[in-house]
Formats: structure tokens, sequence, C-alpha cells
């Protein structure tokens, strides 16, 4: 089993979603955060003064899936979530010891 975490741009929220729902993924968690990376922010103009957004708004996805499905995920993520430009986001794949899903107690690939 595999751990997926990818940080993308909001909007490209519901692209990734769709894409992963064709490849069968039931179920993922989405979280608004704030980062920078070699994007390092912008400057904006509010009320006519200017000042400097250092950290910019993105959303972090993470899913547990299959160990055989993970490399599909990980595509499906970098081809819905790319616009070419810089700040699109990083995906990350961490080893997943063991799942458990509370309800029935199932364990691990059952669990997902």
């Amino acid at each position: 089993m595999k751990w997926v975490v990818a940080v993308i741009k909001p909007s490209k929220l519901e692209p990734v979603r769709d894409k992963l729902t064709e490849l069968g993924i039931e179920g993922l968690t989405a979280t608004e955060v704030k980062g920078y990376g070699r994007q390092k922010g912008h400057t904006e103009i509010y009320r006519g003064a200017e000042y400097t957004v250092n950290f910019l708004p993105k959303v972090k996805i993470e899913l547990a899936v299959p160990g055989d499905k993970a490399e599909a995920v990980v595509e499906a993520i970098q081809s819905a979530a790319n616009t070419g430009a810089i700040g699109d986001g990083k995906v990350f794949v961490i080893d997943l010891e063991q799942a458990l899903r509370i309800r029935t107690g199932e364990t691990d690939a059952a669990a997902l």
C-alpha cells in the first residue's frame, strides 16, 4: 500500500478528482493549505497599497492506494494538475504499513 500526497493549485482539485474517479479511486482527503517553493509568492495591490504575499494558497490531497495503483495515480494527478507554469505542485509517494477501517475492522487493502 502507498500513501500519496499531492500539493496542487486550488483550481486543479476538480480535474484531479475526476481523473482519480476514472481510475476507481473511491476517496481522498483535500485540505486547503498555504505554501511556497520556487514561485516564492507574488506582489499584490490592495486599496492602492502594494504588499507581498509570501505564502500562496494550495490544496493538499492525501489518499491511500494499493501498491499496484500508485504509479497510475501519480500519472493521473500529474496530467490533471499540469499547467506548464511554475507553482503546479508536487506529488509524494510514501510506503503505508497498515490501514484499518474503524467501522468494520477490515485491515490493509480491504480497508482502502
